[in-house]
């Protein structure tokens, strides 16, 4: 028996677990997203300092999307795959509840990073293993497109921090500025393709 696209190897398909698949512009209707539920709680972000070490501190705050916010991430997915580059989703009954991405720009002192611009999970699907396998699907649209490394800006929250470790990101041997300066307090993070 052939395995799901989310499947890993020695997985059983599970009636309740998402598909994880490329998306196609026609799952991108300005609805797409709203049942998503972005909703995240930060008590504790990690910070890099400028001599390169880390510190945590506490910090409260929420993220979350309103419909606005939802249709406006659902324009810019749009745009990403008319522009060429990569989307991948998690659907479960129609609804998208996990998606990422992968620019079509190469840099680096080697051309060999291509950004992973997104990686969202909704609430509710968190801990299932949803956003790994995401990740696994950017990583080989990636890596067949010639890139070496994948490049992660990524939120401060030490949920979001531990999530990337886990993968075997570390922080990035470059640093591309112009990410950096659209989300100043993110972690650069990379992950090297094999």
């Amino acid at each position: 028996m052939p395995l799901m696209p989310y499947q890993m190897k020695g997985e059983s398909p599970l009636d309740d677990y998402p598909e994880i698949r490329p998306i196609a512009l026609k799952d991108l209707e300005d609805k797409a997203l709203e049942s998503f539920d972005r909703y995240q709680t930060t008590s504790e972000i990690k910070l890099k300092e400028p001599d390169g070490s880390f510190v945590y501190i506490h910090d409260e705050f929420i993220d979350d999307w309103d419909s606005e916010k939802k249709v406006e991430v659902v324009q810019r997915l749009r745009s990403c795959m008319e522009s060429g580059r990569f989307v991948a989703g998690a659907f479960l009954q129609n609804s998208i509840v996990g998606f990422a991405s992968v620019d079509n720009s190469f840099f680096g002192s080697e051309n060999q990073y291509l950004e992973m611009p997104f990686m969202h999970v909704s609430s509710e699907m968190r801990g299932k293993g949803i956003g790994r396998k995401l990740f696994a699907l950017c990583c080989e649209n990636a890596k067949k497109r010639g890139a070496k490394k994948l490049y992660i800006s990524t939120h401060p929250s030490i949920e979001s921090q531990g999530f990337y470790e886990s993968l075997g990101c570390l922080p990035a041997a470059e640093i591309n500025e112009e990410i950096y300066s659209r989300e100043p307090f993110n972690i650069q993070l990379e992950f090297t393709l094999e």
